[in-house]
């Protein structure tokens, strides 16, 4: 009798890379975590720190892209930080596996109990974080993984982007990918931490209502919010990416700020 397949290698960027995911449980990643890796326009020699990392793919999809970022991948769960070691283990992610690493640490720590979880105090030129999304009151599933990844909690996005403020350099980017309906609760947490937010809705189609939104800011920046053109997903009767949406899916092209970090 054959052994039930628990999890799956698959590509992204065409091949470029490649994750090890759990197979029909958990959060299996996609298109959001390309969208967030692409806000990561930054060529110089950089740190980047994907909090909340799961199996590791926004944070390997940077580390491919960009040739000479480092990346730690911080993930609270024993299991999806153990995927991440996996994926980055694998021979196709030879070319990056010597810049990236994970570490296993939860991301709402606080003070010296954050810095002695690895999240040490402005250590990072970019933090990038996929935050999970749901609500509360949202249908439950029964997969525990699944849920962890998933399940929203009072205060999330203060806590998360309160570690993202202290574990980043002064001028440097965050970034994030969430429901639109979190807008209020992310200007709010941004607060006197971060300015210059910039924020794009993405919508399916035309005409359709947003079901996703990239926000980026910049430490200590006083710059003004902006709302910046909207990112259409599929072309008019088609299921097809537009083709700006593709190339940042694929790796070829990143998503730049409109303005210098000020």
């Amino acid at each position: 009798m054959s052994q039930a397949v628990t999890d799956t290698i698959d590509a992204f960027y065409r091949g470029l890379f490649r994750i090890v995911q759990p197979k029909g449980r958990g959060h299996r990643a996609g298109m959001d975590a390309m969208l967030l890796a692409a806000l990561v326009a930054d060529d110089r020699p950089i740190k980047v720190a994907d909090l909340g990392a799961g199996a590791g793919a926004a944070g390997l999809a940077v580390a491919s892209r960009l040739p000479k970022a480092q990346v730690v991948l911080f993930e609270r769960s024993a299991e999806m930080a153990n995927y991440a070691r996996r994926s980055i283990e694998l021979p196709d992610n030879a070319h990056m596996s010597g810049r990236v690493s994970v570490v296993e640490a939860d991301v709402t720590l606080t003070a010296k109990a954050r810095n002695d979880a690895g999240l040490i105090d402005e250590s990072f030129d970019h933090v990038i974080m996929n935050p999970p999304f749901n609500d509360v009151g949202d249908r439950k599933t029964p997969d525990a993984l699944k849920a962890e990844a998933h399940a929203m909690t009072d205060g999330l996005f203060e806590s998360w982007i309160r570690t993202a403020g202290a574990i980043m350099i002064p001028g440097g980017q965050l970034s994030l990918i969430a429901r639109p309906q979190s807008i209020a609760e992310i200007i709010d947490a941004c607060g006197r931490r971060f300015g210059g937010i910039e924020i794009t809705a993405i919508h399916p189609r035309e005409g359709k209502s947003a079901v996703r939104i990239l926000v980026t800011a910049i430490k200590g920046s006083r710059a003004r919010l902006s709302l910046r053109a909207p990112f259409i997903m599929h072309e008019e009767g088609s299921h097809k990416f537009s083709p700006l949406v593709d190339d940042f899916n694929n790796g070829r092209a990143a998503y730049a700020r409109l303005r210098a970090k000020s």
